[in-house]
């Protein structure tokens, strides 16, 4: 459940439209405040009062203010796991957020949930490329135009289709395991491309002057076709992405839990410019109550003590606080997958390093310590299989090594080697499943209880 190196960013795209025709249509410049990857963190970093805050000063410069969430906000620390994304969902409807897409992580809490949040986010959620898959209509809109002055401004939206995996694939089937919904995903990107085309076409024929792709789809580490370059280089009509015509690119992203927050400013002149804002001048005091209150909820809940650590548990690396659980065992991996051996009286366990969000400290170990360090609420199942499907599970956990995978593996139970050296053989199908190992593998000497793993 972790979308690589997760780079979620605000494509920007213009019509192309000279300097001199675009400086009527407006007296003051337009402000885009945007995030990415909130994670619930409503008092971290900036934090939505300190985001608030950014909103108001924006408002005292110029009337034209737009606040835009690229998505994985409503996931990723305990207010939002008791509350089932409502908290978050709430507190952004009183900062005044205009725009919205879901992340890969707004289906955590199931589709039937994401379903019931949508008419709640009162900015709505947008994206173009959410569609059944039996007739490719779009589950939500895929666009919002909003005008400022005599100009209008279209934000579309687009999501990862790997959204299929990085969440839980069965949300996106019916009981039958047959895919009811698609993010337009193909081997090539082309389907991807060619729906977020149609929804930029449809934007600008309804009289977009700007076009702004919002997305949640990656750079690094991500699917290539499906990464926010690859996205920009095949979108055409846009004039500030990289694109078949070799125009400029602007692509910005703001980190996670507000540690920036973006602003992209189009002035009155036609000119784009951005810029990543690293502190707010200060709180503001309605959202800081607003939050308070919805920590209060659930404060007594959160310092229930649930046992005691007698050493501390890590997820990083003690000596460069580097994040080492998902590329490397540690000591919190080994504690968890021993634990999950323990209690459900199994000979191997497989817990994929995404799963594991922080570092659990010496002393009382509050519910709270517990939902930090694991948001998810995964599922343990207990299955029997075959040593070539363990030997496959390793090998699909260490794809991405010595790169960050949220798939990588820690074990209990059994000890293995991956060799870095030999390139990954592994064949995956449209969605990002994983199909066969085509050639050498990178994991060996796989043993159980010390003995080789019996892959016959």
């Amino acid at each position: 459940k972790f979308l690589k190196k997760t780079s979620l960013f605000l494509v920007t795209a213009a019509m192309t439209v000279s300097a001199p025709l675009m400086a009527w249509a407006l007296e003051h410049d337009i402000v885009i405040l945007h995030t990415n990857d909130i994670h619930c963190g409503i008092n971290d970093n900036i934090g939505f009062a300190g985001l608030a805050q950014i909103k108001k000063d924006a408002l005292a410069r110029t009337p034209n203010v737009a606040l835009v969430d690229a998505g994985d906000a409503i996931q990723g620390a305990p207010i939002g796991k008791l509350s089932r994304g409502l908290a978050v969902v709430d507190i952004m409807n009183y900062l005044g957020y205009d725009f919205c897409i879901h992340g890969n992580h707004e289906f955590d809490y199931g589709m039937e949930r994401f379903l019931e949040l949508v008419p709640l986010q009162r900015a709505g959620y947008y994206c173009a490329n959410f569609v059944y898959a039996g007739n490719n209509k779009q589950v939500l809109p895929g666009y919002k135009i909003m005008q400022y002055e005599d100009t209008k401004v279209a934000f579309v939206g687009a999501s990862t289709p790997e959204s299929l995996t990085t969440s839980t694939p069965t949300f996106f089937q019916n009981e039958k395991g047959k895919y009811i919904y698609s993010f337009c995903e193909d081997k090539t990107g082309n389907k991807l491309y060619k729906q977020l085309q149609k929804n930029i076409d449809k934007a600008r024929k309804d009289g977009a002057d700007y076009v702004f792709i919002v997305g949640h789809l990656g750079m690094d580490g991500t699917t290539p076709q499906w990464s926010s370059e690859s996205v920009a280089k095949n979108t055409q009509g846009v004039d500030a992405v990289i694109n078949k015509v070799g125009k400029d690119v602007l692509l910005a992203q703001t980190g996670t839990k507000l540690k920036t927050v973006g602003e992209l400013v189009i002035s009155p002149g036609g000119k784009l410019k951005s810029r990543l804002i690293t502190e707010s001048n200060g709180k503001d005091a309605n959202i800081a109550r607003v939050i308070a209150q919805e920590i209060k909820t659930y404060e007594p809940l959160l310092k229930q003590p649930v046992g005691e650590a007698l050493v501390q548990l890590r997820s990083n690396d003690p000596a460069t606080g580097e994040r080492i659980v998902r590329n490397r065992e540690c000591s919190l991996g080994d504690f968890v997958a021993d634990a999950y051996r323990a209690v459900l009286d199994c000979d191997v366990v497989l817990a994929n390093g995404g799963s594991i969000r922080n570092e659990i400290k010496t002393g009382v170990i509050s519910y709270n310590d517990l939902l930090e360090a694991f948001p998810f609420g995964n599922m343990c199942v207990v299955l029997e299989v075959n040593g070539q499907q363990i030997l496959d599970a390793l090998e699909m956990g260490a794809i991405s090594y010595p790169e960050e995978s949220g798939g990588f593996m820690q074990v209990s139970g059994l000890s293995y080697t991956i060799d870095s050296s030999v390139p990954s053989s592994i064949e995956l199908d449209a969605k990002g499943n994983f199909v066969r190992v085509a050639g050498a593998r990178r994991v060996s000497d796989v043993k159980i209880g010390g003995k080789p793993l019996d892959v016959k």
